[in-house]
């Protein structure tokens, strides 16, 4: 394997930590998941006056400290597999954030941002917007999952905003993946074909379609 360290990315409900899990064992790979609690989302979902702001430099502050705590172990001289980006960070922030937040993030965005070790590769996992709202109303009975009750439109939007940011992405070597028939019960013939893919994966962006679950 080529690549030390890789980021799987993609909208909410895609799949990417059950994804990153099974790639993490198939590969004998140190896993590394997203701290997904966060004290300001309560308020954030009640459309609460800078709750957003809250939130959204909450998750920053966490990501940087987690990311650096992995740059000091020396983690990523070792095979790793981490399932998030920090550089999608600001997908949210432009999406959630007015112009005055925008401007505070964007001036700690900036300082936090030169401590990050870039992945060697990313996987880009997406999706319809109609399958999202299908895998996430299926977790409804996780009670992790179930305090978050997505607008569609929100959630489209989101997933527009993936997209958009993707289509641009050019930091690192991407490797994008449909998902519609790939999910987190693919069958290890599927998961097969997905690590070969990531193995040949070269420069530039490369787009895969699963064939089989």
């Amino acid at each position: 394997m080529q690549f030390r360290y890789i980021a799987i990315e993609g909208p909410i409900s895609v799949g990417k930590t059950a994804l990153a899990e099974r790639l993490g064992a198939r590969l004998d790979a140190t896993l590394v998941l997203e701290e997904t609690e966060n004290p300001f989302l309560a308020d954030f979902y009640a459309d609460r006056p800078g709750a957003a702001l809250q939130a959204q430099l909450f998750y920053l502050l966490n990501r940087h400290r987690q990311q650096q705590a992995l740059r000091q172990a020396d983690l990523f001289s070792q095979m790793t597999i981490c399932d998030y980006l920090f550089d999608k960070d600001k997908i949210f922030a432009y999406l959630n954030l007015d112009d005055n937040e925008l401007f505070i993030y964007q001036r700690l965005y900036e300082l936090l941002a030169r401590d990050v070790a870039p992945p060697d590769l990313v996987v880009y996992l997406q999706a319809p917007t109609d399958v999202l709202l299908q895998r996430l109303r299926a977790r409804a009975a996780d009670p992790e999952v179930a305090a978050f009750d997505p607008d569609p439109e929100y959630l489209r939007e989101l997933n527009e905003a993936y997209h958009h940011f993707f289509f641009h992405y050019n930091a690192t070597p991407l490797l994008v993946v449909e998902t519609s028939q790939f999910d987190a019960g693919a069958s290890e013939d599927a998961v097969d074909d997905l690590v070969k893919q990531i193995r040949s994966a070269g420069p530039g962006t490369r787009y895969y379609v699963p064939r089989t679950r």
